[in-house]
This record gives structure tokens, C-alpha cells and sequence, in this order.
């Protein structure tokens, strides 16, 4: 009798019921010299990052070795590579989708990418926290051991709960250098949260790191309908 039991459309359901999904879309990055990066799942802090990075590139990115940690569209590691990085390591979480995506833009943008003297551009997944052996792996050789001269944080910090983890990558990653830079830039999407989002620069100190804030600016327009905040670095 089981087998002749029929719920029909009881747990359908109706056409309509859930909102329509949104195209995949991809926005624009113009850099000073006209060139344009292109890429979906590009933050705010990511085009500030890349604008920043691309304005002192000569004395912060030129010959460098860079990483970028939770890069979404990897826009400031593009910018990074056409600028003259010796290394560009771009990685955000280990999802096939995330990371696919970030393969897709750096493919898009090979063109653009100096072949003399020459800049290298990898993408890879990485978890905050975990082993950092298979990224510094891209570093040449002669400077391998000792680490990343650049690492790229955008909007990053508003994950509390990865605070320590962002903290521990960095004592990991970075050059024990006083010329070695982590560029940390955020969003406050979410403004009543500031003040944990904030906790992020203390522990940095306690880590051993110097923080000095660099710049902040109110962007033209904000990323979410609903987004008041501003971008700071």
C-alpha cells in the first residue's frame, strides 16, 4: 500500500515563490595608465586596494614578492603582477568555484602582464591559518625562505572570528624586513561591528607587527543597497 502513496505537488513549490537569480556579472577596474582589469566578486576594499597599489607601485610592488589572502576576484594580485611584481601569489578559500573564478581573471588579464623583466601570477587555495610551505613554494629559490615582501588583506578583518589565523599567516608569511608590508584595507559594511572588526589591529601589535593607519576614504558608492560605510586603511 506504501508503494501506492502519491504526495503529488504537496512540497512543490509554486512557480514564483523564490526570487529570480541574478546573472553572473563582472565589473571594472581602470588603472592610471587605461588599462582595464576586469572581474566578478570585486569588493570595494579590493578597488581601493588596487588604486593604493597602483600609485606607489614603483617603491611598494616593483621586483617584490607578493600574496594576497581572501582575494575574491583578485584584482589588487593583477594589478600587483602588471605592475611589476617579481611574484604575484593570489589565493582565497579552497573552493573549486572560488578558486576557478580567480583562475579565470588572472587568465584574462595575461596579456597585460610584463614579460621583461618578467612578473609571475599564481592562483591557489588557501585557508587562514593553516600550512603557508605550498605558497611560499612560488617564491624564487634565492629569497624563498624568507618570505613574502608584500601581503594583500582586503576586506578581511571583518571576520572576527579569523582574527588569530590572519594574525598567524602574516607571522608566517611575511619577511622578517622593516621594509615588509601588510596592506590590511576594510569596509565597515556592517558599522555597529566596527569595534570587534577593529580588535584585528591590537592582536597585529601583540603579534609583533607595527600598525599605523595610512588612509581612509569615503567611497563614491557602496557596495550593497544597504552598505554605509566607509573604507579604511
Amino acid at each position: 500500500m506504501a508503494d501506492d502513496f502519491d504526495t503529488g505537488d504537496m512540497f512543490q513549490d509554486p512557480e514564483g515563490y523564490y526570487p529570480p537569480e541574478k546573472e553572473p556579472s563582472f565589473a571594472e577596474h581602470k588603472m592610471l595608465s587605461g588599462q582595464v582589469v576586469r572581474g566578478n566578486m570585486l569588493w570595494n576594499a579590493g578597488r581601493i586596494s588596487s588604486e593604493y597599489i597602483e600609485t606607489h607601485a614603483p617603491t611598494l610592488i616593483a621586483g617584490k614578492d607578493v600574496l594576497e589572502i581572501g582575494a575574491a576576484a583578485g584584482v589588487p594580485s593583477i594589478v600587483s603582477a602588471i605592475m611589476g611584481a617579481r611574484t604575484t601569489v593570489m589565493t582565497d578559500y579552497p573552493d573549486p568555484d572560488l578558486v576557478d573564478n580567480m583562475r579565470q581573471n588572472a587568465e584574462a588579464s595575461v596579456s597585460m602582464i610584463p614579460t621583461n623583466p618578467p612578473s609571475s601570477l599564481h592562483v591557489t587555495g588557501y585557508k587562514w591559518g593553516s600550512d603557508v610551505e605550498p605558497l611560499k613554494a612560488y617564491i624564487p629559490e634565492d629569497t624563498r625562505a624568507r618570505g613574502f615582501d608584500v601581503l594583500i588583506m582586503a576586506d578581511v578583518v571583518y571576520s572576527h572570528r579569523e582574527h588569530g589565523n590572519l594574525v598567524k599567516t602574516m607571522q608566517e608569511t611575511l619577511k622578517r624586513d622593516k621594509d615588509a608590508v601588510a596592506l590590511v584595507i576594510f569596509t565597515p559594511y556592517e558599522p555597529w561591528l566596527l569595534p570587534q572588526t577593529e580588535r584585528f589591529f591590537p592582536l597585529a601589535e601583540q603579534g609583533g607587527f607595527t600598525v599605523t593607519k595610512v588612509f581612509e576614504k569615503l567611497t563614491e558608492k557602496v557596495l550593497f543597497e544597504d552598505d554605509p560605510g566607509v573604507c579604511a586603511a
